[in-house]
């Protein structure tokens, strides 16, 4: 199989580089964003975290869990489209960053 090469490293490097004041890069495929910087992958692990502590907490046969993650998840994704260097659409990978 083969392995990476440093022009492969070099190409993701690019693709994911984002300019200052944003912490997410636009999926090479699908509609979304991926974290590239540590402010991204913090926001991304403290919602994780959250969520987890929440479904941990909430009574199970309670809807009181999903008055807590739903603001939750609305906030974090909506952080996550206004942090996101080039906008969240429908990309199709190499041919679609001309």
């Amino acid at each position: 199989m083969k392995g990476f090469t440093r022009g492969d490293v070099a190409r993701l490097r690019d693709w994911y580089r984002v300019r200052p004041g944003y912490w997410f890069a636009p999926k090479a495929y699908g509609l979304g964003a991926v974290p590239v910087t540590w402010q991204g992958w913090l926001l991304t692990a403290g919602f994780v975290l959250l969520a987890l502590l929440i479904a941990g907490i909430a009574q199970q046969r309670s809807p009181a869990w999903l008055a807590l993650l739903a603001p939750l998840t609305i906030g974090f994704v909506g952080l996550c489209w206004a942090k996101t260097d080039g906008g969240w659409r429908w990309r199709w990978g190499a041919e679609d960053r001309k």
